[in-house]
């Protein structure tokens, strides 16, 4: 008895500081295909707390092809960031989809040369209608390395009041591409909602150093609320722009989601 007073003491403890949320009921994560275009489908794994106060679309780096199983399971991907954590997001009360390549671009190149096409626009935004219908919550693009030029590029294409997010989240944004148009180089200036970039000081990879950050700040003039999380600590493993350098927040993920999560539910 003393035992499990003690333990019930320390819970409240923890919930009065912040330190623990609240318990929330959660379902089973589902994978759900939609139609997006003549002909084509679109997959996501669905997750959802029992009533989540916003939503988020998590789209992965590099290619993108996760490859969703029909049991939800991923063939490429798992060590991404935003993928790994994607129950930490639901944890936090956020209805998650963590989306795959469309399913005419499941084989290589996947969504290398195609985030910034009008297809992969069409798809997000289907996406976006999907969970607006599902949860009624707001809806709000995250992307992660190259998923910044997803997220960014379709928040640049669709107003909120054409379907689009209605919010924005970079993190390890594209800052300089010598092969493509990174996250600054687009017309940043359409984005009218509310917009975080989260961002590794140390971030070792070529395409994302921290001191190219200003120039994406500064073209952020349209969005009502912008705000860049500069993260420190963590650990640095392997290839600078893989997920488990500090391009992927190793070691401080659920830090990093608690200050996404904080920001985009903030009255």
């Amino acid at each position: 008895m003393k035992t499990a007073l003690r333990c019930w003491r320390l819970c409240l403890f923890l919930l009065l500081s912040g330190l623990l949320l609240p318990l929330r009921a959660q379902t089973a994560p589902q994978v759900v295909d939609i139609p997006t275009r003549p002909g084509v489908t679109q997959r996501f794994v669905y997750l959802t707390p029992g009533q989540p106060r916003a939503a988020v679309i998590l789209l992965a780096g590099g290619h993108g092809g996760l490859q969703i199983f029909p049991n939800g399971s991923f063939k490429w991907g798992e060590g991404n960031f935003l993928v790994r954590t994607r129950a930490l997001f639901e944890q936090q009360g956020l209805a998650v989809a963590v989306v795959d390549a469309p399913s005419d671009r499941q084989t290589a190149p996947f969504l290398s040369g195609f985030r910034q096409t009008p297809e992969h626009v069409a798809d997000l935004k289907a996406v976006i209608a999907w969970l607006r219908v599902k949860t009624g919550v707001p809806v709000w693009l995250v992307g992660t390395s190259r998923g910044t030029q997803s997220a960014a590029w379709a928040a640049t294409q669709l107003p909120r009041a054409d379907g689009g997010p209605d919010g924005l989240v970079l993190t390890s944004t594209i800052l300089t591409d010598p092969h493509g148009r990174a996250v600054p180089a687009m017309p940043l200036e359409r984005v009218a909602v509310p917009v975080l970039v989260v961002h590794h000081q140390q971030d070792g990879c070529a395409l994302c150093a921290f001191s190219e950050m200003p120039r994406l700040m500064d073209k952020l003039t349209g969005t009502p609320r912008k705000e860049l999380i500069a993260v420190s600590g963590g650990t640095s493993q392997g290839d600078p722009c893989e997920a488990r350098a500090y391009h992927g927040y190793n070691g401080v993920e659920a830090e990093v989601v608690g200050r996404i999560a904080a920001w985009i539910t903030a009255p």
